[in-house]
C-alpha cells in the first residue's frame, strides 16, 4: 500500500530541504511563525476537544500513578519509563537557537505556546485512547475528524519541514562556533541573509548532514524503528546539558559546590533516571547516537591534539620577533613601498612567512604588522576593544584583533577601525603574507599513525586562511611551508 512510498518521498523531501539550504530561509522565515502557531492552535484543539470527553485523564497530573507503576512493574516499568521519555524530546532543540533569538523569547514562546499545546494534545491522546484503545495504531491523527485528516497531514509536514530548518541553523551555528574556539578546522560559512546575522549556510555540514539523514531513513525505514536511537539522543543531551549547566553556575556564577549540587543534583537524577532506562535499548538502535558521538568527540581531540603538536613543533622554530626586529634595524634590508601584514598565531614569535620572505626575497616593507587573530570566549567583542595597536620598533607594529565565537572575522573591516587609532591602513598598497603548511606524518609525534592521517585529512581540507579571515585574494601571498606531526 502507501507504506511502500513512505521512504521514496521522505528522501525526495530530505533532498529537496538541504537543497535549497545555500539559499537560506530569509524569504520564507516570515511564514514560520504564523505556520508554527497554527501548528500548536490546531493540536491544542484537538486535545482540549478530546479532554472534555473524558475529564478522567486530568488525574495523570498526580505523580502517584506514575511511581506507584515503576514500583509495582520493576524492569518493565524502567523500559516504559524510556518509551514515555519520547513525549518531551525535542526540548532539547530549545538550545539550538539560543544564540540566534535570546533567552527571553524562547522563554516566552515556550510557556505561553509550545508548553500548553503539547500538554494539552499528549491528554487529548490519552482521553481518547481510555475511550477508543484501539486508537492506539495512530492516537495522534485519530484525534481528528475523518474531514479534518489531510489538512492536518500537510500541517505536520509544514511544521516538520519548519523544526528541520532551526535544527540544521542550529548546527550551521554551532559548527560555526566551534571552528572559532579552535575545536574543530576551518569550516567556509556563507552568510545567505544581509539583514539577519545568524542566517549562515555551512556547505560541508549541510552535505554531512544529509549523508547521515539519509542513511538513517534508507536503515531504520519507520519513525518508530528510531524511537530508541532517539531516546537515547536526547536524554543523553539532557545529561550533558545539566552536567554543563553545574559548571557554569559553580564556575562563572560563583556558587558554592554545595549550593550548586543542592540545586542541580535532582535534575541530575531525573535526568539520569531517563537516560538509564533508554540506555537498555542500546542494542536495539541506541548504539547509533553513541556511535555519532564518538566520532565526533574523535574528530575534535584529534584535531586539537594535533594543532596542539604544531603549535610546539613551531615555537620551537620561530624566532622571538623582539630580537628580530632589533636585528633588522641594525642591519636593515633593502626596503620596498607598501605596507606588509603578516598573519601568525603566536603574537611573540616571528612569523614564518616573514622569514621565509626574508630569506628568498631579501627586502622588508617601509611599514610591517605583525597581525594576530584571537577569537575570546565571549560571543561578541565590543568595537572598542577589537583591535589593539603596538609599536616594536621603526617599521614594525604588533596588532591584535579580537573577535567573538559567533562572529565573522573579517581582518580588512577590523584593520579599518584601526585608522580612528591614528594608523593609516590603505587595503591597495598592503600585502598580507600566509604561510601554507604541508603536513606529513611523522612516527615520532605523539600520535598514533591511523591519528596522524585522520590530522592531515582534516588540515588538507580546512578553509583556506585568506577566504576566512576575507582577505582580498589580489594582495595575498602564500608562502609555502613543510612540517610533521
Amino acid at each position: 500500500g502507501l507504506h511502500f512510498y513512505v521512504v521514496p518521498l521522505t528522501v525526495l523531501i530530505l533532498v529537496a530541504l538541504f537543497a535549497v539550504r545555500s539559499r537560506g530561509t530569509a524569504t520564507v522565515a516570515a511564514f514560520f511563525g504564523p505556520i508554527t502557531l497554527i501548528w500548536f492552535v490546531a493540536i491544542a484543539a484537538a486535545g482540549l476537544w478530546q479532554i472534555s470527553r473524558n475529564t478522567a485523564v486530568l488525574q495523570a497530573f498526580s505523580p502517584a500513578y506514575g511511581i506507584s507503576f515503576l514500583a509495582d512493574h520493576g524492569l518493565i516499568g524502567l523500559l516504559t519509563l524510556g518509551a514515555v521519555f519520547l513525549a518531551v524530546t525535542g526540548a532539547e532543540a530549545l538550545y539550538a537557537d539560543l544564540g540566534h533569538f535570546g533567552r527571553g523569547p524562547i522563554q516566552t514562546a515556550w510557556l505561553i505556546v509550545a508548553l500548553p499545546a503539547l500538554t494539552t494534545n499528549y491528554l487529548g491522546q490519552g482521553a481518547l485512547l481510555l475511550l477508543s484503545p484501539e486508537a492506539i495504531e495512530n492516537p495522534f491523527f485519530l484525534l481528528y475528524p475523518q474531514w479534518a485528516l489531510l489538512p492536518m497531514i500537510g500541517l505536520a509536514t509544514a511544521a516538520t519541514v519548519i523544526a528541520s530548518q532551526a535544527v540544521i541553523t542550529g548546527a550551521f551555528s554551532l559548527t560555526q562556533q566551534a571552528a572559532q574556539l579552535g575545536l574543530l578546522p576551518r569550516l567556509e560559512v556563507r552568510h545567505t541573509s544581509g539583514a539577519q546575522f545568524g542566517q549562515i549556510y555551512v556547505p560541508r555540514i549541510n552535505t554531512i548532514l544529509l549523508l547521515g539523514v539519509l542513511l538513517l531513513v534508507t536503515q531504520f525505514r519507520s519513525s518508530s524503528a528510531l524511537a530508541e536511537a532517539y531516546g537515547v539522543a536526547v536524554s543523553g543531551t539532557m545529561v550533558v546539558t545539566t552536567l554543563m549547566a553545574m559548571v557554569v553556575i559553580w564556575k562563572s556564577w560563583k556558587w558554592t559546590l554545595w549550593a550548586t549540587a543542592a540545586l542541580m543534583v535532582p535534575f541530575l537524577l531525573i535526568d539520569t533516571t531517563f537516560f538509564s532506562a533508554n540506555l537498555l535499548k542500546v542494542f536495539h538502535g541506541g548504539w547509533v547516537p553513541l556511535l555519532i558521538g564518538a566520532l565526533v568527540m574523535l574528530v575534535i581531540f584529534t584535531w586539537r591534539k594535533g594543532a596542539n603538536i604544531l603549535a610546539a613543533k613551531t615555537r620551537r622554530l620561530e624566532t622571538p620577533i623582539d630580537d628580530l626586529v632589533e636585528t633588522l634595524e641594525k642591519r636593515p634590508p633593502t626596503r620596498v613601498p607598501g605596507t606588509a601584514v603578516f598573519l601568525t598565531g603566536d603574537p611573540n614569535s616571528a612569523p614564518t612567512a616573514l622569514l621565509h620572505s626574508l630569506k628568498h626575497y631579501k627586502v622588508l616593507h617601509e611599514e610591517n604588522v605583525v597581525l594576530t587573530v584571537v577569537i575570546e570566549n565571549t560571543p561578541y567583542v565590543k568595537t572598542a576593544d577589537r583591535v589593539s595597536i603596538e609599536p616594536l620598533g621603526k617599521s614594525f607594529s604588533r596588532v591584535r584583533i579580537r573577535f567573538g565565537f559567533m562572529e565573522t572575522p573579517n581582518v580588512p573591516r577590523a584593520l579599518g577601525i584601526a585608522r580612528k587609532q591614528g594608523w593609516s591602513f590603505d587595503i591597495m598598497s598592503t600585502s598580507f603574507f600566509l604561510s601554507r603548511r604541508s603536513v606529513r606524518a611523522d612516527a615520532r609525534s605523539g600520535m598514533p599513525p591511523w591519528q596522524d592521517r585522520i590530522f592531515i585529512l582534516l588540515a588538507r581540507n580546512a578553509d583556506d586562511a585568506s577566504s576566512y579571515f576575507h582577505l582580498p585574494t589580489d594582495r595575498v601571498v602564500e608562502i609555502g611551508t613543510q612540517v610533521s606531526v
